[in-house]
């Protein structure tokens, strides 16, 4: 197998282009040559016709993907070393043939892991530094890239192909399965540009308390909030206090490191009366992993990575009685092609002089490269639905 050859040609810290001396070839000829037939493993051709086959304009690149792996190919793809017109499908296409798995890059790569594993990398101190890595960037990039509810999560695409709706179908989805009813009170964890609370307010008639670290997110939430019963916080998830009859986190679970993962369910219970329900949307690994890939961490969401099933589980073992679980995600490839028609769109209309021309392949291959990704299924969006200990199982609706 190809995949086998390829351990074979690495050192044992993965440098591939020490050892890639094949026949008469340069290390560079024979990095190029073992690229090849990785992507033609995976029906992607290097100077092919077809819209999702890739055209290699620094010969750089070849090395720089064998020994970085995903962060050598995101990077020389915003350095201009490469193109492709359907780059959604080309990843999908690599990561449909497991690529990834032999393009894991060098030891230096795998540092990061023992990073994780030494230090909480979320811990309160370092969470609000990472949140406004990405969340702060500017209101203007994601009011011109999102709905008109600013959801920078998921979308439900249930019998409609339009984002708006798409987003309002998961926000009320989110509320039927938390069973809100006019008077009670919420929490939210993680409240982002208050989307959820708005519509948790306007359409069911609740009160709403929002927790968030990004100061950019909760101006703008404020701002749309008007006269509504919601309230936003500028703390950590850590410090949320009170009693509430439903608790919901949409979209933060992935930030907080898998060293957070149990103390933020210890808070969901901690806030929760005794018949009250909990959920958590949160994108998901197929693995339990310690630490985000390279290019995600290095350039989208510091020290973020995304919980496992197994993960999750052992977040709530002896917590909390998990009542449902919904996997949405091949809702979240559409979403993020929205967001990407979205941006490409309107880009001329932001201030080049802050999203410039780097900026703007950063973001192209950020949204097209996670639709190939979620497409492939390497990754999935989980809905878990919770209560605690000694309460009848809700009457909500689960889908």
């Amino acid at each position: 197998m190809l995949a086998s050859r390829l351990k074979t040609l690495a050192d044992p810290n993965g440098d591939f282009l020490q050892n890639l001396k094949l026949g008469s070839f340069t290390p560079e000829a024979s990095a190029e040559k073992v690229v090849r037939e990785l992507f033609a493993a995976g029906d992607v051709e290097i100077g092919g016709s077809r819209p999702w086959d890739v055209t290699v304009h620094d010969p750089a690149f070849y090395g720089k993907l064998l020994r970085h792996g995903d962060l050598g190919l995101g990077e020389s793809y915003i350095d201009g070393w490469w193109d492709c017109d359907q780059l959604q499908v080309m990843i999908h296409k690599i990561l449909r043939a497991k690529l990834h798995l032999v393009l894991r890059g060098d030891w230096r790569m795998r540092m990061g892991v023992l990073k994780a594993v030494v230090l909480n990398l979320q811990s309160q101190k370092r969470s609000e530094k990472s949140a406004r890595a990405h969340y702060d960037i500017g209101n203007d990039l994601y009011e011109l890239m999102l709905d008109k509810r600013m959801q920078y999560t998921c979308g439900y695409f249930k019998d409609t192909d339009d984002l708006d709706t798409a987003q309002e179908l998961k926000l009320d989805l989110i509320c039927r399965k938390l069973g809100l009813q006019p008077g009670m009170r919420v929490l939210e964890l993680g409240c982002g540009f208050g989307g959820f609370a708005i519509f948790a307010a306007e359409k069911y008639g609740v009160e709403v308390v929002g927790y968030n670290v990004s100061k950019a997110q909760l101006e703008l939430a404020r701002s749309r909030a008007g006269d509504l019963p919601v309230e936003f916080r500028m703390a950590d998830y850590r410090e949320a206090q009170g009693q509430f009859d439903a608790v919901v986190s949409v979209g933060m679970m992935e930030h907080i490191g898998y060293k957070n993962h149990r103390a933020m369910m210890e808070v969901v219970e901690r806030c929760m009366t005794d018949e009250a329900v909990a959920l958590v949307h949160t994108i998901g690994n197929n693995h339990s992993r310690l630490r985000s890939e390279g290019f995600v961490d290095k350039y989208l969401f510091p020290n973020a990575i995304s919980p496992s099933i197994a993960q999750f589980g052992k977040a709530i073992d002896g917590l909390l009685v998990l009542e449902d679980v919904q996997n949405i995600g091949p809702h979240y490839a559409p979403t993020l092609m929205a967001w990407w028609e979205n941006f490409n769109a309107g880009y001329d209309t932001l201030d080049h002089s802050v999203y410039d021309d780097r900026f703007y392949r950063l973001w192209r291959y950020y949204l097209l490269a996670a639709t190939g990704a979620s497409s492939s299924r390497k990754g999935q969006l989980w809905h878990f639905v919770m209560t605690k200990f000694g309460r009848d199982q809700p009457e909500c609706r689960f889908s």
